[in-house]
């Protein structure tokens, strides 16, 4: 059975509480468990790749940009810059939320009219809106899918920084719902950033996640358990080192933070977690009556304002 918790004056609902009620633990190995992935994805050349995309844009220029990531797999993104340009651009690089991949090279326009060079990374394996990835390899943290994902976005910084177009000491990783828990990732990783922000973040205070997740890629992970309650610990352990609460004790970059208050995909006790845990100087922004879109318009015209001042 389930219960009813409130959030913001909202009725959602509580459900077991598989992976126990707070934030998962930091792992005693968590530094050298990534040094070890970030330096397994080093030992091979970057090796980018930027090829101009024909999009009918007249203000926007798109490339079609590739180099290698986890285990020296082929990431594949867009990147999007102002036609008018004068000197190296502040950049951030973004991932999508679940299952959506980088989509079209015409989509999501705001950060490059805004400015910025805007590096969209596919995340791998997805598009589509495929399914399931949060199960992939999540009883062992040498296998998890998400280990993976994170050393793509951290060398997908060290692409961007990588371009004539770009000022190396100017880059922020963004990203809403699965990006949002991917730019968490990434502060963690990548430690000079100019900025952190993540709206809606998923991947983000697990356990209580489960709780209280009425949809999406938690109530994936809240099947597995229920039908093999037996391998919780070994699930606990791997989502300790990518889980966003994690990163965030990590973080050295300033951070911007949003949740809707009736977010039933990623729920707000999530990003509350973060925004107490992180690190360095964060803002958090609740949007009372919003659900998964965290505030939609308004919340992407403050997150330009936050990148306006760090970019």
């Amino acid at each position: 059975m389930t219960s009813l918790a409130r959030s913001g004056g909202v009725a959602r609902p509580r459900f077991p509480a598989l992976l126990g009620t707070d934030p998962l633990p930091t792992p005693d190995d968590y530094r050298a468990y990534w040094e070890d992935a970030l330096d397994r994805a080093r030992r091979r050349p970057l090796a980018v790749s930027v090829a101009p995309v024909d999009t009918g844009l007249t203000e926007i220029e798109v490339f079609d940009v590739s180099f290698s990531g986890y285990d020296g797999r082929r990431v594949t993104g867009w990147l999007r810059l102002p036609r008018r340009r004068d000197r190296p651009l502040g950049a951030v690089v973004h991932a999508n939320g679940y299952g959506a991949g980088r989509l079209s090279p015409i989509d999501d326009l705001t950060w490059s009219a805004a400015g910025h060079a805007h590096l969209l990374v596919n995340t791998h394996g997805q598009g589509g809106g495929s399914t399931g990835h949060l199960l992939e390899g999540v009883d062992d943290p040498q296998t998890a899918y998400y280990r993976g994902v994170l050393v793509d976005a951290a060398r997908a910084v060290e692409a961007v920084r990588s371009l004539d177009e770009v000022d190396p000491s100017r880059v922020a990783a963004i990203g809403n719902s699965q990006g949002g828990g991917i730019a968490l990732g990434v502060g963690a990783l990548v430690p000079d950033l100019a900025g952190v922000l993540a709206q809606a973040p998923f991947l983000t205070a697990a356990p209580i996640a489960l709780q209280h997740a009425a949809q999406g890629p938690w109530t994936e992970l809240r099947a597995y358990l229920a039908e093999h309650p037996d391998r919780a610990a070994a699930v606990a352990r791997t989502l300790a080192y990518v889980d966003g609460v994690t990163s965030v004790r990590h973080a050295s970059a300033p951070g911007w933070i949003s949740a809707g208050g009736a977010d039933d995909i990623c729920p707000p006790e999530t990003a509350r977690a973060a925004a107490a845990a992180y690190a360095a100087p964060v803002v958090f922004r609740e949007w009372p009556d919003a659900g998964h879109e965290a505030g939609g318009t308004a919340d992407r015209a403050a997150a330009l304002g936050v990148l306006g001042s760090l970019l």
